[in-house]
């Protein structure tokens, strides 16, 4: 990504529709849009009034491509920091190109995916958090993901960091005060009162680590497998979560031979519900294949979902399947529960797939058992870190562990602050402080065009 270039991009989906914009960002934007714009009195778009929507048309070499609505934002009061105007025109995969053609003949060049929020960030519109955010706030599933995504582009998560970083640096500039002056020691209660800046900033490190799994689940969906005996009423549950007929019910008894994935949507949290062949011994090829992939789908699974048939009696079978996923998440629903004799197994959730009865108290202990033991006491300002934030949140919490074993066993000062400069250095990646080419790289790249 070279800053100085003047970049163009469709930043709606591609496909027919009413409506597509494209973007146009950079040094000589205003410059590139005289050249191919004008207002329908014939004005170029540099004398246009900022962020007023001006009805214009799109020309090239005097024949006009589209008409359009054109909005010109300068400078800092545009999303990427920069001179920019967005492109209005008719809908259309043809015609859209052919817009974009034109801009690009004008003198801008394609931009690059991830390229506009990349300058957001580098001319300080954003942090790297929350440029992150962005693609989160994009690809939300959710509205418990909508809203994570909503709260860090707002400065949620860098508010957080820039408090621990705040503290350490208080701690530093102590210790490198000493350094300066190696005549006077640290006294013990110095010492003590600095440990304990260290350990609440440990605490503060702790608390966004323990939403990680929380941040995973909501990018990413929860793998959740339903399995349990033939005709417990695996795929009726699998339906009745989606809210709609997708899996093949019947009172045959080993009617799914395969497993079946779709995504629903329980409480906020994306679930990747995985409906498998009923688990028995069997003869037939074909349903042998469909209980081993049953048996792998519930290896690979976050969550298990338990599904028993309660209008039988409990069986050893059914203790040989919780034996087998002793250590998971799993949750055990006694479906059936409406029939007449059906018995509720203890410690399991009574559903009736039938009825709908008792589906909100299975979504309840799903969200339980995923969201409130993930987030701790942590997650009331909507703060759940991704993969990234979690990798260099444990590089820094390891530091700062180092930090305090080397003060309170009176290590070298010097060694000391390095351990304590690595962490400040690691908490000042989330946010961007301390990135590097290759990693904004690595982030950006993960854009769709046009954002």
């Amino acid at each position: 990504m070279n800053p100085s270039d003047t970049i163009a991009a469709v930043a709606t989906p591609p496909g027919t529709g009413g409506l597509a914009v494209l973007r146009l960002s950079g040094r000589e934007a205003l410059s590139v849009a005289d050249r191919c714009l004008r207002s329908a009195s014939g004005r170029l778009p540099s004398s246009f009034t900022p962020r007023m929507a001006i009805l214009g048309e799109v020309h090239r070499q005097g024949i006009r491509v589209d008409e359009a609505v054109l909005t010109v934002f300068r400078g800092a009061k545009s999303f990427t920091g920069e001179d920019t105007v967005e492109i209005a025109c008719h809908g259309g995969i043809l015609l859209t190109r052919r817009v974009l053609e034109t801009v690009l003949a004008a003198g801008a060049r394609p931009a690059e995916p991830g390229e506009f929020t990349a300058r957001a960030f580098l001319n300080g519109r954003m942090d790297l958090a929350q440029a992150e955010a962005v693609a989160d706030l994009i690809h939300a599933q959710t509205d418990r993901a909508l809203g994570t995504a909503r709260a860090q582009l707002a400065g949620a998560l860098s508010r957080r960091i820039e408090v621990l970083r705040d503290s350490l640096m208080g701690v530093l500039a102590h210790i490198e005060a000493h350094i300066d002056f190696p005549d006077e020691d640290i006294s013990p209660d110095t010492t003590a009162v600095l440990t304990s800046k260290l350990r609440s900033a440990l605490d503060g490190i702790d608390a966004l680590l323990r939403t990680a799994r929380e941040g995973r689940f909501l990018r990413q969906g929860v793998r959740t497998a339903l399995v349990g005996r033939p005709n417990a009423g695996k795929s009726s549950l699998l339906n009745r979560l989606l809210g709609h007929e997708r899996a093949i019910v019947s009172p045959v008894a080993g009617t799914t031979r395969d497993t079946l994935e779709e995504v629903a949507q329980v409480r906020g949290i994306p679930l990747v519900l995985v409906d498998t062949a009923g688990l028995r011994e069997s003869e037939d090829a074909v349903e042998r294949e469909g209980i081993r992939r049953s048996r792998e789908a519930a290896a690979e699974a976050e969550l298990i979902l338990h599904i028993v048939d309660a209008s039988v009696p409990w069986s050893i079978e059914e203790e040989a399947l919780v034996a087998a996923w002793a250590g998971k998440g799993r949750i055990c629903v006694s479906n059936k529960c409406d029939l007449p004799g059906a018995q509720v197994h203890p410690g399991s959730v009574p559903v009736s797939c039938r009825t709908g009865v008792g589906l909100d108290d299975l979504e309840r202990a799903i969200e339980e058992q995923l969201i409130s033991k993930s987030i701790g006491g942590s997650g009331d300002d909507g703060v759940a870190i991704g993969v990234r934030h979690q990798r260099v949140l444990e590089r820094a919490r390891e530091a700062v562990l180092q930090t305090c074993s080397g003060l309170e066993s009176q290590q070298t000062l010097e060694l000391v602050a390095f351990e304590l400069r690595v962490a400040l250095t690691a908490l000042g990646e989330v946010v961007g402080k301390t990135s590097v080419d290759d990693l904004l790289d690595s982030i950006f790249s993960q854009f769709c065009l046009g954002k």
